[in-house]
């Protein structure tokens, strides 16, 4: 089995070497810089791993369109996605090729033990809400729709290629891509760390991410709809 992490960074140079270090013990690496203003490219490419800069900051969900597009490019089986940011612990990548052989999608969650005691409130209240509305949606029972730790056989990512969204809407929406597929989706379990987090999310991606939830559950209302 081929495997791949794509690790989506955005001025992320305190954390990004250790972060390759622990995944390229499991797998080949790729860093999609996503346009950073400090050291995180050169140190990235430090590593000897794979990089990709984008010559401006486009959004975490490009990132993992361009990180996509080249692992589907370079013939792997399963792809991994984890954040630059330290939050995320490699050593967890073993349980997501286990779980990939019974399932297209695995989700990292982070509530299966509990609720994170560190996990700060409107990161747990913006969760909170919008897995119950993809749940509600889509039928699938997760507990942890904003994850960014993921992995994807390769067969089916291609289908993640053409969401519009570039931002942090991008990882839901792709769950509801998942779902119109009908791609099979389990969940394990992962711990994260948030010390020192930093969040790159503005009030733009607010907008837009209440703008989301509405167009979502509108499509399911659409849907529900007998012509």
């Amino acid at each position: 089995m081929k495997l791949i992490t794509i690790i989506p960074a955005y001025n992320e140079e305190k954390a990004i070497k250790d972060v390759i270090y622990g995944a390229v013990k499991y797998s080949d690496v790729l860093v999609v810089d996503d346009g950073s203003t400090d050291h995180t490219f050169k140190l990235a490419k430090k590593t000897g791993s794979e990089v990709i800069k984008h010559e401006k900051n486009r959004g975490k969900g490009a990132a993992i369109k361009t990180g996509l597009k080249y692992s589907l490019n370079s013939g792997y089986d399963v792809i991994i996605l984890m954040d630059g940011d330290g939050q995320h612990n490699p050593l967890y990548i073993p349980s997501f090729i286990s779980s990939i052989k019974n399932a297209e999608l695995v989700l990292g969650s982070r509530f299966i033990a509990g609720t994170p005691e560190d996990m700060p409130f409107q990161r747990r209240l913006s969760n909170k809400i919008t897995t119950k509305i993809i749940k509600y949606v889509t039928g699938y029972e997760i507990t942890d729709s904003q994850s960014g730790f993921r992995a994807i056989k390769s067969q089916v990512a291609r289908i993640f290629l053409d969401i519009d969204y570039d931002d942090y809407v991008y990882e839901s929406e792709m769950l509801y891509k998942a779902y119109k597929n009908k791609i099979r989706v389990v969940e394990v379990a992962i711990p994260c760390d948030y010390h020192e987090e930093k969040s790159h999310i503005t009030k733009k991606h607010v907008v837009n991410y209440i703008f989301f939830v509405i167009n979502l559950l509108m499509r399911k209302l659409k849907g529900r709809i007998k012509y």
